[in-house]
């Protein structure tokens, strides 16, 4: 049995939509039909009337914390997957700062089974770079590879040794496989919360300056010219680091980039007081580095959207601005905040933000998915781009509520999701 999506508005370009029928029968896209045809005999098959609702291919993020193994009360496998669903997301690739961290093959078979077994979208797990992302010794990257990491990373702290990271880029390139660097430099983050800025210093905070992520990001590309690995930069967040990624790709460096939701949109000046809700790592930075953040995303320097998903626990973040963990969730409302704020207000096309979520997230690291075509997976997505409505986190399907978008008034919420031509999840 097959699923007909009848009156589905699919993206031609631009802001152009065309009405169109789309069958899936089994994983694969079988027909694509124009709505005002014939349609064939549907008997036996499940059909959905989109209604003229946005049919999207499948959202992909490429940077996400799932929490299992170790955190299962901020997030696990199964909340975390349906949260992702919700959000319109059907490719999720999840961080190796678990506890146990992801850097034994055993480790890698154990969420790979639990996705298997408990979740409901594709989970693509990355191996540690590091042994226990400490930093000293590399983890065995041909038998991570082999058990099914994409890439390699020690998110959540950044590699400081430089030789380290050069190593782990010329074993990585030899095998024929990305690293991708949490870029921050310890010695310039100790003990501060926030960014060097407005609302560190009118809290009388230590702040965390740009040269802390833009030091290894400039370390990071000479070794990666020096290597030939791809490097892939993580959440970029400073005006020093989008023009750093900008020039290694002018000189045919092989360096891709991610930025998220909240450093297009936020600044540290929009900070309301010490809620922890706004404490995320790379920090909120100056309206300088959201604009620059933006145009690099504008012009191709930064090549994707990641929501680096960040739960924790309502108890964590009661702690305050100072003691209380990095991070925001962004699963369920990454689209509807970038839809809204730059596509609705014409500033982009929705072509341009659907292929930063789907497209090119799946060219960057050599994915199979991202697109609606005859013969290819059917991971979809259905978006409906005219309903208003508030953030509400009480409503969240992940077990994290910690969101500074509380209240936010969006449209271009997910109401449907497909993987492999079966709905997981639906409004």
């Amino acid at each position: 049995m097959g699923i007909w999506i009848l009156n589905a508005s699919l993206a031609a370009g631009g802001n152009e939509l065309k009405k169109k029928h789309v069958f899936a029968n089994g994983e694969r896209i079988e027909q694509i039909v124009d709505a005002g045809e014939a349609l064939p005999d549907m008997a036996g098959h499940t059909v959905i009337d989109a209604q003229g609702k946005l049919l999207a291919p499948g959202l992909i993020d490429m940077h996400v914390h799932l929490r299992e193994p170790g955190f299962e009360y901020k997030e696990d496998i199964a909340s975390g997957t349906r949260s992702a669903a919700r959000g319109g997301f059907t490719a999720i690739a999840c961080m190796p700062n678990t506890r146990p961290v992801i850097d034994t093959v055993e480790t890698v078979q154990y969420v790979l089974n639990k996705a298997q077994t408990e979740g409901i979208v594709r989970v693509l797990p990355y191996g540690c770079i590091t042994k226990n992302e400490l930093g000293r010794e590399l983890t065995d990257f041909d038998a991570l590879k082999e058990a099914g990491v994409i890439g390699y990373t020690d998110d959540g702290v950044g590699v400081q040794s430089a030789q380290m990271m050069k190593d782990a880029m010329a074993k990585a390139a030899s095998i024929g496989m990305p690293v991708i660097a949490h870029c921050e430099d310890n010695t310039l983050v100790e003990g501060a919360a926030v960014s060097e800025g407005a609302f560190a210093r009118k809290h009388g905070l230590k702040g965390i300056p740009n040269e802390s992520e833009a030091i290894h990001v400039g370390r990071d590309i000479l070794l990666a010219e020096a290597t030939g690995v791809h490097y892939h930069v993580c959440h970029v967040s400073t005006e020093q680091s989008v023009r750093l990624i900008r020039q290694a790709k002018q000189i045919g460096i092989k360096v891709t980039a991610e930025v998220c939701p909240h450093h297009l949109l936020l600044s540290d000046e929009d900070i309301p007081g010490m809620d922890a809700n706004w404490k995320m790592n790379p920090p909120l930075r100056t309206p300088r580095d959201v604009q620059a953040c933006i145009e690099g995303l504008v012009d191709g320097t930064i090549d994707i959207v990641v929501t680096d998903h960040a739960p924790h626990s309502e108890e964590e973040k009661a702690r305050g601005m100072q003691l209380a963990p990095f991070g925001i969730v962004g699963f369920e409302t990454a689209f509807p905040l970038l839809y809204t704020k730059f596509v609705a207000t014409g500033q982009w096309t929705l072509e341009f933000l659907l292929d930063k979520m789907t497209k090119l997230p799946a060219q960057v690291f050599g994915l199979p998915w991202g697109t609606i075509e005859v013969g290819k997976t059917a991971d979809l997505t259905l978006i409906d781009l005219e309903t208003e409505k508030k953030v509400n986190p009480a409503e969240f399907l992940s077990k994290g509520r910690n969101t500074p978008f509380t209240g936010w008034s969006l449209k271009g919420w997910p109401t449907l999701t497909i993987v492999g031509g079966n709905v997981v999840w639906s409004e």
